[in-house]
């Protein structure tokens, strides 16, 4: 039960953070958001290390380098594709990781596709082309291509999580790390293009986004600790639930038939890849 509770949290605060996201990006680029979110959580995570003395010492750095590029392009990505499609639909593009988790596996890992992951990618993909038919009739199709490519990079960057963890290493090493490389390369590119600073009118969505990330960072992380891991990674797909109703809410999107039935295949592909 406390799984639950604690992947409910994580669903509120990871939809919240599409809304902040959303509302920062009408002054701020989409690399600018992803470098003050990162590097929020490197501040904090770094600061709560130092205060508890942990070691930031890793004999997985090169693993820690794969995943933090893989996953900071995913990240950029998903952020670009919640600027520019409706909440909705870019969350549940993003969602598409556990369906591409399942493929990549296949492909790098030599896993063997069992019945219910074969039923997962069939009814993954339908999903996905019911859900972008109309972004692609409209202007909005590359920001359609990018959101879907935000949950394949970040079904790759799993497979590298997974590995941090069969190599035991610390948990919040792993997020740290992340968060550190993302930042780093953010603030690279940053350097190519003009100073994007906070100001009174963005800093408020800013802070907003490094609150609710760090928290359904942190709660998510506790979820699959303490919970049943299929349950868990069930539960997550509510954020795609919140996102649509505080689309609703926000900016009136409205979700079409077409849209809830995509939603409905791209859930219940990510379900069944789980359980593989």
């Amino acid at each position: 039960m406390a799984g639950a509770l604690w992947m409910v949290l994580a669903a509120v605060n990871f939809g919240l953070m599409g809304v902040f996201v959303k509302l920062g990006s009408a002054s701020l680029d989409t690399v600018a958001l992803v470098f003050w979110r990162t590097l929020f959580a490197v501040l904090l995570l770094g600061g709560v290390a130092l205060v508890r003395r942990q070691a930031f010492a890793t004999p997985q750095l090169g693993r820690h380098l794969r995943r933090g590029m893989i996953g900071y392009v995913a990240l950029l990505a998903n952020f670009y594709a919640i600027s520019h499609l409706p909440l909705a639909t870019a969350v549940t593009l993003n969602y598409t990781s556990p369906m591409f988790l399942a493929l990549l596996s296949v492909l790098l890992l030599r896993e063997k596709l069992s019945r219910p992951a074969l039923l997962a990618l069939l009814l993954g993909f339908a999903g996905v082309a019911l859900l972008l038919r109309p972004t692609f009739s409209e202007a909005a199709w590359l920001a359609g291509l990018i959101g879907l490519s935000s949950g394949l990079l970040a079904g790759w960057s799993y497979l590298h999580v997974r590995e941090l963890g069969q190599a035991g290493e610390a948990e919040w090493r792993t997020v740290f790390y992340f968060a550190l490389i993302s930042t780093l390369g953010g603030g690279l590119l940053l350097l190519g293009q003009p100073w994007q600073p906070l100001t009174a009118d963005n800093a408020p969505w800013v802070l907003g986004l490094g609150v609710t990330a760090t928290i359904a960072q942190l709660a998510m992380t506790r979820a699959y600790k303490v919970g049943r891991k299929l349950l868990v990674a069930n539960l997550s797909y509510l954020t795609v639930v919140f996102s649509s109703l505080l689309g609703v809410l926000v900016w009136q999107h409205a979700l079409s038939l077409n849209d809830v039935m995509a939603m409905a295949l791209i859930i219940v592909s990510g379900i069944l890849a789980s359980k593989r």
